[in-house]
């Protein structure tokens, strides 16, 4: 057993245990998830998460959750409460609730410390003028001409600049750290801007911010994080994290170590909250939880189960290097889950009406059908039959090529749990579409009656509705938001490359079996794929969402492009 988990760990486990072997005290590790609420969680998040949480799970340690709330003109309060809503529905619990302004002041006093040793001072510059002397990492930096201010004229400006006495963008507080280091981070980072705006938990108490590099760190030490794992992205970033730490390191406290995986980028996606704001705002998608976002409250709107994420990220894994991931890996995690509990109903989605003329009029029989071949507990159901039903109009053809093996003139196919139809004639309308199929049905071959008629073998089956207890309902079909695989790499705006058939509704007809069907119900439309009731579904009408077709057809298609 030890053997299979060890050749099973991944290497963030393995730092963790050779930190153990090497005597780091279990009862120390502590992990922490720190999001900026300026946006929804998305699906790249998701991986830190299950990271975070699950390695806290494993060596059953500890995990904060921490608000990075430093920039006051993005961060609102919605977000803070979405951000935790989202982490609870993937079935994560946190130790500590924190926020990075709980810290604000301890983080001024410590800056305060580090412009008394001469290791900050504040800068009159603009950010032009800043950007440009920092040059690029193939030369060396240019110091700026405030960088030598004595202590007391830099603690000074800094007080003045706490108290509110100059506009945004006077001055800024910098770290004295090495103009000519190779890394850009070290090249006199900014710790604290001056912002005048309200915080959406200090109010006006504040009006200089501390910076992410700054805040981050200092924060990480604060709440005694033993292991701050973050993306790929931070990993130049690491040695200015040392770097803060060890100016207010104490003897006997944890220092904290931070590592970086891959972050999970995923085909047909963005994961910038900036970008995905621009979507918002524009109203190219109806808010955060649109179902065609890769957020994880749109996730959860379009019908995907914490269940299948979890098992979709382990499928992935943690790696060192990113990679782009098919999407249809994440649509087979949910498929997979949803087919073992997703209760099967039938519904048509573009219909069109057949009357059965051998079938009596006015009358009314109920045909049982399985409710979920995959749990033999869930049991049957009955569902109406009558003499005028519904079926998908592509169901029909009135001359097929050999390889259709659904319903044709002259041809036979049997209804799902019910009769064998012969299609006899159809009616159209003055444009040439067909408004009804005549049919006739073979009484003796109900399914499951036994008879020789009801085991006699045709090679379709088709899903169908009776019409007069047909529940009318609004679907919502979904395919990718963007064209491209790759929207964040392709020249240009990336809304150039919204698809605009990324979204399509039809108005069909269900079983009325899922009349009392209540909002975020899952079901499988048989032969149609997984839908969910939508939340804006209400008494009159029912609407659902596409959650993902049965198969994956998709990668098939472009394959084929």
């Amino acid at each position: 057993m030890h053997e299979e988990e060890k050749k099973t760990s991944n290497f963030l486990e393995q730092i963790i245990d050779e930190d153990l072997a090497q005597g780091f005290p279990k009862d120390k590790l502590r992990f922490r998830f720190p999001p900026e609420p300026n946006g929804f969680l998305h699906i790249g998040h998701t991986k830190a998460i299950w990271i975070n949480f699950g390695l806290a799970q494993k060596y059953q340690a500890p995990v904060n959750l921490r608000l990075d709330d430093t920039n006051p003109e993005k961060e609102e309060q919605k977000y803070v409460d979405a951000i935790k809503k989202d982490i609870e529905w993937l079935g994560y619990r946190w130790d500590q609730e924190c926020y990075a302004s709980d810290y604000f002041q301890q983080l001024y006093d410590w800056a305060e410390q580090l412009v008394k040793e001469g290791k900050a001072y504040v800068d009159s510059q603009t950010s032009e003028e800043i950007a440009e002397q920092k040059k690029s990492p193939y030369e060396e930096g240019v110091e700026s001409p405030y960088r030598n201010r004595s202590v007391e004229e830099n603690l000074d400006l800094l007080r003045r600049m706490k108290a509110g006495e100059f506009e945004e963008g006077a001055h800024l507080l910098r770290a004295k750290i090495d103009m000519k280091s190779p890394n850009m981070n070290l090249r006199d980072p900014a710790m604290y801007r001056i912002v005048k705006k309200s915080h959406h938990r200090t109010g006006d108490q504040w009006c200089i911010y501390p910076l992410y590099d700054w805040t981050h760190g200092e924060s990480d030490y604060i709440e005694q994080i033993s292991h701050s794992l973050c993306s790929l992205e931070f990993e130049n970033h690491r040695p200015l994290y040392e770097w803060f730490i060890n100016q207010v390191y104490q003897e006997g406290t944890i220092k904290s170590k931070q590592r970086e995986f891959a972050r999970m980028s995923l085909a047909y996606t963005l994961t910038s909250k900036r970008k995905l704001l621009r979507l918002v705002e524009g109203n190219y998608v109806s808010g955060w939880d649109d179902p065609r976002m890769p957020t994880i409250s749109g996730m959860r709107r379009r019908g995907y189960t914490p269940e299948a994420i979890l098992d979709f990220l382990e499928r992935v894994g943690v790696a060192k290097r990113e990679n782009l991931i098919d999407l249809s890996l994440l649509e087979f995690s949910v498929r997979n889950h949803l087919n073992k509990i997703a209760p099967r109903v039938m519904a048509v989605k573009n219909p069109v009406k057949i009357i059965i003329t051998n079938y009596p009029e006015g009358e009314i029989e109920y045909v049982r059908v399985e409710n979920n071949p995959e749990n033999p507990e869930s049991g049957e159901r009955e569902v109406p039959f009558s003499r005028e039903i519904y079926i998908e109009r592509e169901d029909f053809m009135e001359e097929a090529p050999k390889k259709f093996f659904r319903l044709t003139l002259g041809g036979e196919v049997r209804l799902k749990g019910a009769y064998i139809l012969k299609a006899e004639r159809v009616d159209k309308d003055e444009t040439g579409e067909i408004q009804t199929i005549y049919c006739t049905y073979d009484k003796d071959s109900k399914s499951g009656s036994g008879t020789e008629a009801s085991l006699r073998k045709v090679k379709g089956t088709l899903h169908w509705v009776s019409a007069t207890q047909a529940l009318p309902i609004e679907i919502r079909m979904y395919d990718r938001l963007f064209k491209v695989e790759s929207p964040d790499s392709m020249e240009g705006d990336f809304l150039d490359y919204l698809n605009p058939d990324s979204l399509q509704v039809v108005q069909g007809y269900a079983e009325p079996s899922l009349l009392n069907a209540t909002i975020g119900s899952k079901y499988q439309f048989q032969r149609l794929g997984y839908f969910v009731v939508d939340e804006d579904s209400t008494k009159e009408k029912l609407i659902f969402n596409q959650t993902v077709g049965l198969k994956d057809t998709w990668s098939k298609i472009a394959n084929q492009k």
